[in-house]
């Protein structure tokens, strides 16, 4: 799993989000990955996900509260899950 770190602009759909993980971040978006990204307020996700032939789009929005979010200088964080 993948966090991308600071706000990104949630209004970007599968194409743009594509392009931050393989532009900015250097990253391959057809892979096994999770790549999550957080608006502003910390109160949105969206997880991009590809699935062999097309990609899944996770939506989360808070009604109150936020979610805590890395603000460091990198750029992305990794984060090993084990299941």
């Amino acid at each position: 799993m993948f966090l991308a770190c600071g706000s990104t602009d949630l209004r970007k759909s599968i194409d743009g989000l594509a392009a931050i993980v393989q532009e900015s971040f250097g990253l391959n978006p057809f892979s096994s990955g999770l790549f999550v990204f957080c608006n502003r307020a910390c109160n949105k996700l969206k997880i991009l996900y590809w699935d062999h032939n097309g990609f899944w789009l996770y939506y989360r929005s808070l009604e109150r509260g936020g979610f805590q979010w890395p603000t460091g200088k990198e750029e992305v964080v990794a984060i090993l899950l084990r299941w």
